[in-house]
């Protein structure tokens, strides 16, 4: 941070001048029946130049402060972050800027399509802090600044000595003693209660800031960005939970005896939480460890894995990263011994809407890391591709959040291609003898994803914001989802004195948004299915996008719109299709086939 220009005095001037120019680029509301609609066009252009301008400052100087408050977590940071929040919401939630939009609206028939877009993306990003209410605002914000610092700076410990997040992934990947196990997982779960009051405040605030806009609940809100309703999501969500079940159960019950096996028990109904190799539970690809690339990626450095990464995504035509990418990223673990913390979960960041493109990782040169890299790259193309003068500041994003998902995600299952693993050296070349073995790694991903995204995380939020689900209730509520989504169970009664669903970083800093990722999985299936079936005219489970421009040029078609248009005609125009799990459906059936011999004479699922 340059404290010669702080990021909130710099936002406050941004804001003082943008809201002191609004009279005169917005007519006073009652000529806007007189207006003809060529005037009435010409009212909103010169409106949504002035907001376009100040949004794209305003959200580029928050940006940078949040940025500094993720990769090193301190109190000035945290302050100075807190501020340009303040600053940001002042704006956006301007009540002269909310009441233009509105009336502007109310004649939508008379503009132009874009500009109907631009104007109803005001009125969301409005409602995340409308200064109709500014105490609540303020308070949304310094709670949300508390909670991220404390999830941030917070110190796992094992054994009454620290260890970090990779630490703990690397044991439950690792460890085949259920006692020493069990304690690896317990010390996952040590945030939940110290972040637990925290969230008790924003479920409050959070749903407080939506209703000022007309918004049921917060839930609501962060749905009407994917232009859907909570009713509309949750259902689309149960079917792809209904579509997927009889695969899922198929590979429960495979899962279940071969970690019994493993760990020398009888075969439970539920699978213990502890016996999986993920704090969550959501992926369990690492037990198939005959299919694993760590031992490829160990003659690598980790700067190889992220460099691999933008080779993936500039040879099919984007060209490099801007070479600031490289100066303004953190990708690396903190040393040992440096004091400094940072934010651990992956992200990429578009801090200014334009070039500057920044990704916060932990990279190490392993399978899990292999995969991320090129997911987060990923985000990074999309937001370089949108980032142009046909697409104005306010609809630089996704053609909706999953969209964004769907894009870096196509990009992650592409990297576990065999084909693209052989043209770098990770895997052996020639015929591949073993159809199964990378199928069976990518089901064990994929699938326990759906059932703990769509399932857990979606219903749970849908509960916390849409149905106000008291605190003494959180937890119960939380493992009768896991139980009944995943089959999974606690190693031990787990009473309300925990917070379990806390320990995810997404409910602190990504709220009522993990859908996003589950939509983006099916997506992803059904973007592989065409490039594969239609460009590269090769089976989907064995293709290799890499150095094709043409797979470039359709990827970079959809980029380019931004959110200039509706995310599901945005899919129409690209594939033909709808949004469905059908590519995902056909590109497990030799697999659904295998797990149905393997399980046969077995209780199937958990019932």
């Amino acid at each position: 941070m340059d404290r010669k220009n702080p990021p909130a005095r710099l936002a406050t001037t941004l804001l003082l001048a943008a809201v002191t120019l609004l009279p005169l680029c917005v007519p006073r509301a009652a000529h806007a029946q007189a207006a003809t609609p060529s005037v009435l066009q010409d009212r909103a252009d010169r409106f949504l130049n002035l907001v376009n301008a100040s949004y794209q400052a305003v959200f580029t100087v928050e940006a940078r402060a949040l940025w500094d408050a993720a990769t090193d977590v301190s109190p000035v940071h945290d302050a100075a972050a807190e501020a340009a929040g303040k600053a940001r919401a002042a704006f956006n939630g301007n009540p002269a800027v909310i009441t233009e939009a509105k009336a502007l609206l109310e004649r939508r028939s008379e503009l132009a399509p874009l500009t109907v877009r631009q104007l109803e993306r005001i009125l969301l990003n409005a409602a995340e802090g409308p200064m109709t209410n500014p105490e609540l605002v303020r308070a949304r914000i310094e709670a949300e600044t508390k909670q991220a610092s404390t999830l941030n700076g917070f110190t796992f410990m094992l054994d009454g000595k620290p260890i970090t997040p990779n630490e703990i992934d690397g044991k439950l990947e690792s460890l085949t003693d259920l006692p020493q196990r069990l304690a690896v997982w317990e010390a996952s779960k040590q945030t939940g209660p110290v972040l637990k009051p925290g969230l008790v405040r924003l479920q409050e605030l959070r749903n407080g800031v939506a209703r000022e806009l007309g918004y049921h609940d917060y839930f609501a809100l962060q749905v009407a960005g994917h232009d859907m309703t909570t009713a509309e999501m949750l259902k689309l969500n149960e079917d792809f939970l209904r579509e997927l079940r009889p695969l899922y159960l198929q590979l429960h019950t495979w899962a279940k005896y071969e970690l019994a096996k493993k760990y020398g028990q009888p075969v439970p109904k539920r699978i213990p939480a502890h016996w999986i190799p993920n704090r969550w539970s959501q992926e369990w690809n690492a037990m198939a460890a005959s299919a694993s690339l760590d031992a490829a990626l160990k003659s690598h450095e980790p700067e190889w894995v992220v460099k691999t990464a933008e080779g993936f995504w500039s040879g099919l035509g984007m060209g490099p990263l801007p070479a600031d990418f490289w100066k303004n990223s953190d990708l690396y673990p903190v040393p040992a011994g440096d004091a400094r913390k940072k934010n651990t979960h992956a992200s990429c960041w578009h801090v200014d809407l334009d070039q500057d493109i920044r990704s916060l990782m932990s990279v190490e040169a392993n399978e899990q890391w292999f995969g991320t890299a090129h997911h987060e790259l990923g985000h990074a193309y999309y937001d370089l591709n949108y980032a142009r003068p046909e697409v104005p500041a306010l609809l630089r994003t996704g053609a909706s959040p999953s969209f964004h998902e769907g894009m870096a995600t196509v990009g992650e299952m592409a990297a576990r291609q065999t084909p693209y693993l052989q043209s770098l050296g990770l895997a052996a070349k020639g015929k591949q003898k073993d159809e199964i073995a990378p199928l069976l790694t990518l089901a064990l991903a994929n699938l326990p994803f759906m059932f703990w995204g769509s399932g857990v995380m979606t219903h749970w939020e849908a509960d916390l914001y849409a149905n106000e689900l008291p605190p003494d209730q959180w937890n119960a509520r939380w493992w009768k989802y896991v139980a009944d989504y995943q089959g999974i169970e606690p190693p031990a009664a787990r009473g309300e004195e925990y917070c379990d669903a806390a320990t995810k970083t997404h409910i602190t800093d990504a709220p009522a948004y993990y859908y996003s990722y589950t939509v983006a999985t099916v997506l992803s299936y059904q973007l592989n299915d065409h490039i594969a079936r239609r460009i590269l005219k090769s089976d989907p489970r064995a293709c290799n996008y890499a150095g094709n421009p043409q797979v470039g040029a359709f990827f970079q078609g959809m980029m380019r719109q931004g959110a200039t248009r509706e995310w599901r005609a945005v899919l129409r125009d690209a594939t033909g299709e709808e949004l469905s799990t059908r590519a995902m459906v056909e590109y497990f059936k030799p697999l659904m086939t295998w797990l149905e011999k393997q399980n046969r004479g077995r209780q199937i699922g958990w019932e």
